[in-house]
């Protein structure tokens, strides 16, 4: 029983020190909160190390971890919800002070533009493009059939290139 207290602490913690800052950032993207990112990602590891199933096998481990965030940053957009419909985010996460580059900006309307998709859209998208999961790994972070996340991302591109070309 110690041998397998002692193995899962030893995944979790390599998975944070691998993993701690683009959780991060899915909490930030996916929660519409850049400040709650940080203490999403620390619950998510908490979890992690009280209840996850099946933690000898590293990489499920990661897809466990993967649908928690996704999971406590649905309830905090959810919290948010109301505020969201009457605003669009004024926020950037990862924004450098000083870059005038215009990254930021251009990221700010991209975020913006994913704060107006349905939330499974936005999650896929996020999961996809931001962490570079294939669709087998997206599924299995959110808990739905590979054919689902086809179907979602497809809809949430096309929903941005929707979005993306109202803008003046």
């Amino acid at each position: 029983m110690v041998g397998a207290v002692d193995s899962r602490q030893d995944l979790v913690k390599e998975l944070f020190q691998n993993e701690y800052g683009r959780t991060v950032r899915l909490a930030q993207y996916l929660a519409l909160e850049p400040d709650r990112g940080e203490e999403i990602a620390q619950e998510a590891f908490a979890v992690l190390l009280r209840r996850a199933p099946g933690l000898e096998h590293p990489e499920v481990a990661a897809a466990y971890l993967y649908r928690v965030v996704v999971n406590l940053a649905r309830s905090s957009a959810r919290r948010q919800r109301l505020a969201l419909r009457h605003r669009t985010p004024d926020w950037a996460p990862d924004s450098e002070v000083g870059d005038s580059s215009g990254e930021v900006a251009e990221r700010q309307v991209v975020l913006a533009a994913l704060a107006r998709l349905p939330r499974r859209q936005r999650e896929c998208l996020v999961l996809r493009y931001y962490l570079d999961l294939t669709e087998a790994d997206i599924a299995a972070a959110l808990g739905v059939s590979a054919g689902s996340v086809k179907t979602h991302s497809s809809r949430g591109l096309a929903g941005l290139g929707r979005i993306l070309g109202e803008r003046p």
